[in-house]
């Protein structure tokens, strides 16, 4: 492989004549730089442009080779710059302290010009092919990266899609999903540190659980318009058939699953969320009439985010609260329809609250 840049060579030697036979040995192929010291080449080695090879005397008067190196690589040295220990023919001892302290070779002197500028020139092909090889799998890394982010925009605008058209009935739906997923995050990540909370709220399982937030309410698409749409109190069959949406949100996801031949945290998280976040810490709510814990994590953080959205919200039959009073409402429910610790997390993120709803208002 050809060098197609002039290379900086590095060379550390005490003795002058050393120094001045193997600049002319290189013939002026690379640009060199001349320490005698380990303190001259540590400041030659921090000054533009850094050596791309090292050749340094196995000892030096004021610092042992080995150290030289070592502070160097502690600075800024990496893979891509060749160490090689310059030695007296035959000392054993010194070849293995240098391949100890890093070397990537030792060359022996007395040498000849055409071994010495050959041992020079692979040294300098193999640190270029070994930075050629690393520009590749960064390149490779950012073409990865990217097409996982692309992967994951795409199912976050999927998803927010499907969620979006269950409630397209809803003219203020996107602003809607939006709050609740942001409500849900904020509750999620005040918990993720309490002792009750902190085995399952991970950062990683916060993310995936805030992303089937929005899928919530995805089985109202199968609930009749007269029903969503009825501005006046639903009669107890209304209300069964509404109540229903959650089992049809359930249904969706679980024949996902069926179709992928089996589930993953992403799509278990979407489930609990779809079918229990209507249900109610004292067992009254539905479909199940689960109480406690045995209501989804997930679920239970759901409902908290979704009772505060709908109370700050305007519907068909009532104005909406302000932000005081449906964080009252909640409170007071604490117990009863909310887990206490969720409701307690909320009351300590308020502020975080009324900031998300301020930034996405729905339209007048």
């Amino acid at each position: 492989m050809e060098i197609k840049f002039k290379a900086t060579v590095l060379i550390v030697d005490a003795s002058p004549d050393h120094l001045v036979l193997m600049k002319e040995q290189l013939q002026g192929r690379y640009d060199a730089k001349l320490a005698r010291t380990g303190a001259e080449a540590l400041r030659l080695a921090r000054l533009a442009p850094r050596p791309d090879l090292i050749l340094i005397d196995a000892d030096l008067p004021d610092m042992d080779a080995r150290d030289v190196l070592r502070e160097l690589r502690g600075e800024f040295l990496n893979e891509c710059t060749a160490l090689v220990f310059l030695t007296a023919e035959g000392d054993r001892d010194a070849e293995l302290r240098a391949f100890r302290g890093g070397a990537s070779d030792v060359i022996a002197r007395p040498v000849s010009a055409e071994a010495f500028n050959a041992r020079v020139a692979l040294h300098l092909e193999l640190m270029a092919l070994r930075g050629a090889h690393q520009d590749r799998d960064s390149q490779l890394e950012f073409q990865v990266a990217e097409r996982v982010r692309e992967t994951v925009s795409m199912q976050d605008a999927t998803i927010m899609a499907m969620a979006t058209l269950a409630e397209s009935r809803d003219a203020n739906a996107a602003t809607h999903l939006r709050r609740t997923q942001l409500f849900f995050t904020v509750l999620a990540r005040e918990l993720r540190f309490h002792v009750r909370f902190s085995t399952e709220l991970s950062d990683a399982s916060i993310a995936l659980m805030a992303k089937a937030a929005p899928l919530h309410d995805i089985g109202k698409v199968a609930v009749p318009d007269a029903i969503l749409m009825k501005p006046g109190r639903l009669t107890p069959d209304e209300f069964n058939l509404m109540k229903q949406h959650t089992v049809h949100g359930r249904d969706a996801i679980a024949g996902v699953e069926k179709t992928l031949g089996g589930t993953n945290p992403f799509l278990r998280y979407a489930r609990e969320i779809t079918y229990s976040h209507q249900e109610k810490w004292d067992g009254s709510g539905y479909p199940q009439g689960l109480e406690g814990e045995g209501i989804p994590l997930s679920a239970r953080l759901m409902a908290v985010a979704d009772v505060y959205d709908a109370l700050i919200s305007k519907r068909v039959y009532r104005p909406a609260f302000t932000h005081e009073t449906a964080v009252e409402l909640i409170r007071q429910s604490s117990g009863e329809h909310f887990d206490p610790d969720i409701v307690d997390a909320m009351l300590v993120v308020e502020e975080q609250f009324r900031a998300i709803a301020a930034e996405f208002p729905d339209a007048a």
